[in-house]
C-alpha cells in the first residue's frame, strides 16, 4: 500500500518515470520499515503526499520477532482492533468482544502491555523531540532526530535527513540519542526495568 501511494506521488507530482518511481519508492519504504538506514533518494525533496506516508512508516517497524526498531506491526494490529472493539463495546456494553489475531484470542494482559508500550513510546518520542528542540534545532529536525533514533531508522528529517548526518549534535545530545537508540532496539520495558529499584533489589 505504502509503496503504491509513494510511487504514485513520485510519478504524478515529482515527474519520475513509472519505473523510477517504483524503484525509489520501493527501496525507501522497505529501508524505513526494516530500519536498515539506507537511502538512494532525498525524500525531503518529494511531494508532501509521499513524505507524509514515509513519516508514518517511521512509527511502524517490522513484523513480530523482527530485530528492527519501531512499534512493530503486530502491536499496531492489536491497537487498531482494540480501538474498534471499544467503539462496538459502547454500542453493545454487555457484549463479549474478544480481540483475535488469526485464530488466537489476544489475552487482556497482552492488550494492556501493548497499550502501555505504545503510550511510553509516544512519551519517549515527545521527550526526545523536546530535548532536541531545547538545543536550538527546528521542530522538523527535533522530531526527525527523535523518531529516527528511537525507531533505529537511520536518516531522519530536517538537518538530519537522508543527505545529512548527526555529527554536528553537541555531546549531550548524542548521548541522549544513543540512549534512545538502545531503548528502541532493546524495547522500552527492557531498558526502563534497569532503572527501577525493584530490579536491583532482586
Amino acid at each position: 500500500m505504502s509503496i503504491i501511494v509513494v510511487s504514485f506521488s513520485l510519478w504524478f507530482f515529482n515527474n519520475y518515470s513509472i519505473g523510477g518511481a517504483l524503484r525509489s519508492a520501493s527501496f525507501q519504504v522497505v529501508a524505513i520499515i526494516t530500519t536498515t538506514g539506507f537511502g538512494t533518494d532525498n525524500y525531503e525533496l518529494w511531494h508532501s503526499l509521499g513524505t507524509f506516508f514515509l513519516f508514518l512508516l517511521f512509527f511502524t517497524g517490522g513484523c513480530a520477532g523482527s530485530t528492527g526498531g519501531g512499534v512493530k506491526m503486530i502491536r499496531w494490529m492489536i491497537i487498531i482492533r482494540n480501538s474498534f472493539r471499544e467503539i462496538k463495546q459502547i454500542v453493545h456494553p454487555k457484549a463479549i468482544l474478544p480481540i483475535r489475531i488469526g485464530e488466537k484470542t489476544v489475552d487482556s494482559g497482552i492488550q494492556r502491555a501493548v497499550l502501555s508500550f505504545f503510550v511510553l513510546y509516544l512519551i519517549m518520542f515527545g521527550l526526545g523531540a523536546l530535548i532536541m528542540a531545547t538545543m536550538g534545532y527546528g521542530m522538523e529536525s527535533a522530531i526527525g532526530a527523535s523518531i529516527a533514533c528511537l525507531g533505529n531508522i537511520g536518516p531522519g528529517w530536517g538537518e538530519f535527513g537522508p543527505t545529512d548526518n548527526f555529527a554536528q549534535i553537541p555531546i549531550f545530545g548524542k548521548w541522549i540519542l544513543i540512549l534512545f537508540m538502545m531503548i528502541g532496539r532493546l524495547e522500552i520495558f527492557t531498558v526502563l526495568l534497569i532503572f527501577t529499584p525493584t530490579f536491583w533489589k532482586q
